[in-house]
């Protein structure tokens, strides 16, 4: 089999596809070096599709995809079948056979090998994933977590060239879900192949990712390390996708070169906010996000402080979500504020209380729209 120590991934492709009723073009055109490489997007904005085209289970419309050979090549005519591609992919679903045991779901890849040979891959991968002891167990006798184990053995036995992941955690809790990321980065810290790992999860992708490929209605919009995209992003897709609560169309009202800031008024209100200085001529409107975790709620005026933007309003309502709490705060426009129980409860805060909302400068992320 090919070594695939220095293999590298590139995608070059146009695809036609629908999504909720709609027609798309898959547009994009990447390399992904040995590593994880995250596909982040909202639903139906071509992730699955890309990993489709990649495995041989969609044909692009143009374009070429090569690894350490040459998978598909539309000028040349030439679309290798995906038992020819040496990829493994990992469906949200598993696709585990249900009447076969894990050490045999995970064999399964091995037909072209001796018995000898297969037990002696088989045994390797089921330690990397600690899940030796279930060799003899059926599917539906192990947990979720120990399937998705399952999976990925089965899936990199065979050692792939490029390993295709496509939401394979999603149905997990966080505690779970941690410690088979740390054993896929193990896994891959000694291997070094081009992973592809679609995930809608922004915890996924900062604990995976060493790079991340936003997607959106089939176009490539931000390319970079999950924390230069999702901390900092630049545009409203990405800033929704990064979990910005607060984003509200803004007008740019005055520059401050001097400091590096603008002033910036929120639309249909006299909420002012001292911004980050960007590219943008007065008058300009633009979208500004702030995350519900970076506001801070004082019950009197703050003094002394070096946030610049403090604003006055009342509490509209208080929701729990499990350890957090969401509040509603009518500054002239809504805001969203994420608290602990403690803060609420020390605080007495309930709904009509008045309020202060105070707000980094450089929590204030300018989007294009």
């Amino acid at each position: 089999m090919t070594s695939s120590a220095t293999v590298e991934l590139s995608v070059n492709i146009r695809k036609a596809f629908a999504s909720n009723g709609q027609k798309f073009a898959l547009d994009i055109a990447f390399k992904a070096s040995p590593g994880i490489t995250i596909v982040f997007g909202a639903s139906g904005a071509g992730k699955t599709t890309l990993l489709d085209c990649v495995a041989g289970l969609a044909k692009p419309d143009a374009g070429a995809i090569i690894s350490f050979q040459t998978l598909f090549d539309a000028e040349r005519k030439l679309n290798l079948a995906p038992r020819e591609r040496n990829l493994g992919y990992v469906f949200q679903d598993l696709a585990l056979f249900p009447h076969l045991s894990v050490e045999h779901n995970i064999m399964y890849g091995l037909a072209h090998m001796n018995a000898a040979a297969k037990e002696l891959h088989c045994e390797s991968i089921m330690k990397s994933f600690r899940i030796a002891h279930l060799r003899s167990r059926k599917p539906h006798e192990i947990s979720g977590g120990e399937r998705q184990r399952t999976a990925l053995a089965r899936s990199l036995v065979t050692k792939p060239c490029v390993l295709l992941l496509d939401e394979p955690l999603t149905a997990l809790d966080l505690a779970t879900k941690s410690k088979i990321i740390d054993d896929l980065r193990t896994w891959n810290d000694s291997h070094r192949i081009p992973i592809l790992y679609v995930t809608h999860s922004r915890e996924e992708a900062f604990a995976l990712g060493e790079r991340i490929l936003v997607l959106a209605h089939g176009a490539l919009i931000a390319d970079g390390s999950p924390h230069q995209v999702l901390t900092a992003p630049r545009q409203e897709t990405i800033a929704s996708l990064s979990g910005f609560e607060n984003v509200f169309d803004t007008r740019v009202d005055a520059i401050h070169e001097d400091r590096g800031t603008m002033t910036c008024t929120l639309a249909d209100s006299q909420v002012q906010l001292e911004t980050p200085l960007i590219k943008a001529d007065l008058g300009t409107v633009l979208r500004v996000g702030i995350g519900a975790g970076d506001v801070l709620l004082a019950t009197a005026p703050p003094i002394g402080l070096s946030a610049r933007n403090v604003i006055p309003g009342k509490i509209i309502s208080l929701s729990q979500r499990d350890v957090m709490v969401s509040a509603k705060v009518n500054c002239g426009v809504e805001f969203d504020v994420h608290l602990t129980l403690a803060a609420r409860d020390s605080l007495l805060l309930q709904p009509g209380r008045e309020v202060w909302l105070v707000i980094k400068t450089h929590s204030c992320h300018l989007l294009r729209p």
